[in-house]
């Protein structure tokens, strides 16, 4: 079951969605951007991925996590282009990341990322990762005939719990497709092609959450993930933002 709670302060529309059960299959929601393309939401969406719990504990593990603003890895025009993970923290490594922004491709046409802050900490047998940006465009679309994709900011963080792991994530300003009040997990939307029998240029995956099947207690998720023209077309692969993962008994 889910429960939103709603608040409207100065015209804008704040929504918290709070957690459901992930060892339940796929909460996957889906929607289609409208007939050009485009779409938009001003008001901030939140979503809450499903726990998941490990089938057999491990006493003897640390527990780990890892953040990132994104990346991309994509083959436009036969070349393979591929930036990030951006600005990443780890518990067992750099646990603290940054970057004042960073562009891909020509005059950031493939992704620009703005200012954007990770913190990834292990302490009392728990760890965390957080992820926080703003400003995140890509126009590769646009030539095609679809939408530029804007995220004003976003967020994401995952932590781990005695046995699992559990996430959260957070959209505003997004321009380019329609953003669900409530966001579950998986939400699928997808951006058309140019005429009704052309095949989708994109489809974009919000809260995106993966979980090892029998489950260990381990997860990772995207706030946002891109998959350019997914049966196909000039410009093919994924652009990610926002990206974090937790293990309780580590990698």
């Amino acid at each position: 079951m889910t429960r939103t709670r709603t608040a409207r302060r100065t015209g804008r529309l704040s929504v918290v969605g709070l957690a459901s059960l992930a060892l339940i299959a796929a909460l996957t929601g889906s929607a289609h951007a409208g007939a050009d393309g485009t779409g938009d939401t001003d008001g901030r969406a939140s979503g809450h991925a499903a726990e998941t719990q490990a089938v057999h504990a491990h006493d003897d593990w640390a527990p780990t996590a890892t953040g990132d603003a994104g990346m991309v890895d994509v083959v436009q025009g036969g070349t393979d282009v591929r930036v990030g993970p951006i600005a990443a923290c780890d518990v067992e490594g750099e646990t603290e990341g940054g970057t004042p922004g960073i562009t891909v491709g020509e005059d950031g046409e493939l992704a620009a990322y703005g200012r954007a802050e990770t913190s990834c900490e292990r302490s009392g047998g728990r760890a965390r990762a957080e992820v926080t940006g703003d400003r995140f465009s890509t126009s590769v679309l646009e030539q095609y005939g679809g939408p530029k994709i804007r995220v004003r900011s976003y967020s994401a963080s995952c932590h781990t719990t005695d046995n699992g792991s559990a996430s959260s994530m957070s959209l505003s300003g997004v321009t380019g497709f329609d953003v669900p009040e409530e966001i579950p997990p998986n939400h699928e939307v997808l951006i058309p092609g140019a005429t009704e029998n052309d095949p989708p240029m994109a489809r974009v995956v919000l809260n995106e959450f993966t979980a090892p099947e029998p489950p260990d207690g381990s997860m990772a998720m995207s706030a946002v993930h891109i998959e350019l023209f997914p049966e196909g077309g000039p410009v093919t692969g994924d652009i990610r933002v926002g990206s974090s993962s937790c293990a309780p008994y580590g990698d």
